[in-house]
C-alpha cells in the first residue's frame, strides 16, 4: 500500500456500506500526486461471478485525463470472469460512457439476454436502468453503445417482468465476533515525545505499547471503527481516512488493536458482514487485547508490533457515555483511564483442554475399544524354552545391580 507522491497510482480496496446482504463492497482509488483524484464504488456478489457499479467519480480537478477509463479498465482486470452491471447513468455519465471503450463488452450484463444474468440482477431494476440510460442518450443526442445495449428489440417492462423471478438473493453470512480475533484502527496524534518513543526500534514492543495505553486509556478502543478479520484490513481503513481527510495534520500514527471477546462474556449486540463487523451505539464491550500494530502514513511498509504472551483487559469505548454499561463505568471514566484504584489486569490464562470434554471422551472411547480388541486377539499360549541337560540343576546367576537413575 506504498502509493507514493508522485505520478498516477491506483488501489484496489475495500469500502464499508451497507451494500446489498450477503456482497462484498470494493472500490478502485486513484491517486495523482498523493491527492485522491477519483474512485469507482462497487460491491461484487460471494461467488465472484457478478459485480455492481455503485459510483464512478473524478474530481472536478483531475477530470479530462482519462482517469474514469483507467479505473473502469482495472475494474475489469480485476475480475475478469464477472458479470458487469454499470447501473443507471447521470448527464456527465452518459457522455463519459458514449466516448469510453470496454474492454470485454460481453461481459457487461446490459449486451445479452437476461436468462445468461437473471439470477445475480433483478430484472426489473435493469430494465429501469436501462430506460433512464436510454432517454440521458436520446436527450444528449449520444449513441451510448446503444446497437450492443439494445439489439433485441423487446419492451423493457415486458422483459422485467418476465424475469422478476430469476433473481436469487445472495446467502448473507455474517461474521461471528466471537469466533477469532478482530483488528479495529485508530487514527493518532502523539506528544512528540511519545512518538519518539513509538518509533524507537531500540525499545521493546511491549514496554511501548504499554506507554500507549497508559496516555490513551485501557477503555478507549475505538467504537466507531469497522472490526476486520485481518490486520491488512483495518490498516486500509485507517489509510482511506487518511486520503479523504483534507485537514493537514503532521506526525500522525495509524494503530490497530487485535481483540478478543471476553471468554465467557455475553457476545454484543453487533452488525456483521462478511469479513468486518461493527458494534452500533456500543456500550462499552470487556474485550482481551491481544497485540497491537502501528505505523506512519508516510512510511506504511515500517510497520512495528507486539504480541502479548497473556491478554490485556480492556475495553471498547462506548458510543455515548450516557449509554455506557455500569460494568464499563465502575473500571474506567469519560475518556477511558482507568478510575482510581483500578489497576491494569492480564486475562488469565485459559486451560488448554477447556471446551473440548466431548472430544476427549470419545477419544478415550476410542482408545479404550481398541486396547479391548488387541487383548482379545493376544490368545495365543506364551511361549516355552527348552533348557539344556547340561545345563540343568544349575541356577542362573544374579543380574548385577545397577544404580537406579533419580
Amino acid at each position: 500500500m506504498r502509493l507514493g507522491n508522485a505520478g498516477t497510482a491506483l488501489w484496489l480496496t475495500g469500502w464499508q456500506t451497507d451494500a446489498v446482504p450477503g456482497w462484498t463492497s470494493r472500490r478502485v482509488l486513484a491517486m495523482v500526486g498523493g491527492v485522491q483524484a477519483g474512485r469507482l464504488d462497487f460491491v461484487v456478489h460471494p461467488d465472484g461471478q457478478a459485480l455492481s457499479v455503485w459510483m464512478l467519480e473524478v474530481e472536478p480537478g483531475f477530470q479530462r485525463r482519462n482517469l474514469a477509463s483507467v479505473m473502469m479498465d482495472a475494474l475489469y482486470a480485476a475480475h475478469p470472469t464477472a458479470w458487469i452491471d454499470h447501473g443507471g447513468r447521470t448527464e456527465d455519465g452518459a457522455r463519459w460512457w458514449d466516448r469510453y471503450v470496454e474492454p470485454a463488452p460481453e461481459r457487461n450484463m446490459h449486451n445479452r439476454p437476461p436468462e445468461e444474468w437473471a439470477q445475480y440482477f433483478e430484472a426489473p431494476v435493469v430494465m429501469a436502468q436501462r430506460a433512464r440510460n436510454a432517454y440521458q442518450n436520446r436527450i444528449n443526442g449520444l449513441d451510448g453503445h446503444s446497437a450492443a445495449e439494445y439489439r433485441y428489440g423487446e419492451r423493457l417492462e415486458v422483459v422485467g417482468a418476465q424475469w422478476a423471478s430469476a433473481y436469487r438473493l445472495a446467502l448473507a453470512r455474517g461474521l461471528d465476533p466471537a469466533a477469532g480475533e478482530l483488528h479495529g484502527g485508530l487514527r493518532l496524534v502523539l506528544p512528540p515525545a511519545l512518538q519518539q518513543v513509538m518509533f524507537d526500534e531500540q525499545r521493546d514492543g511491549a514496554e511501548r505499547t504499554e506507554r500507549l495505553l497508559d496516555h490513551i486509556g485501557y477503555g478507549s478502543l475505538p467504537s466507531a471503527a469497522g472490526w476486520h478479520t485481518t490486520l491488512r484490513a483495518a490498516f486500509e481503513d485507517m489509510a482511506q481516512e487518511q486520503v479523504f481527510d483534507t485537514a493537514p495534520v503532521d506526525e500522525v500514527m495509524h494503530v490497530v488493536f487485535w481483540v478478543r471477546v471476553a471468554a465467557g462474556r455475553e457476545v454484543p449486540r453487533h452488525d456483521a458482514r462478511a469479513t468486518w463487523v461493527s458494534f452500533p451505539d456500543s456500550p462499552g464491550i470487556e474485550v482481551e487485547l491481544t497485540g497491537m500494530a502501528w505505523r506512519s502514513p508516510q512510511t506504511p511498509w515500517a510497520m512495528h508490533s507486539a504480541e502479548f504472551d497473556r491478554p490485556v483487559n480492556a475495553a471498547i469505548a462506548p458510543a455515548y457515555w450516557q449509554d455506557a454499561s455500569e460494568q464499563y463505568t465502575a473500571r474506567y471514566d469519560e475518556i477511558g483511564e482507568l478510575r482510581p484504584g483500578q489497576r491494569r489486569r492480564r486475562a488469565e490464562a485459559g486451560e488448554p483442554f477447556a471446551g473440548r470434554e466431548a472430544d476427549i471422551a470419545a477419544m478415550a472411547a476410542k482408545l479404550q475399544e481398541a486396547s479391548r480388541r488387541r487383548t482379545a486377539a493376544a490368545s495365543l499360549p506364551e511361549p516355552t524354552r527348552e533348557v539344556s541337560e547340561s545345563l540343568r540343576g544349575h541356577q542362573p546367576s544374579a543380574a548385577p545391580q545397577l544404580p537406579r537413575l533419580r
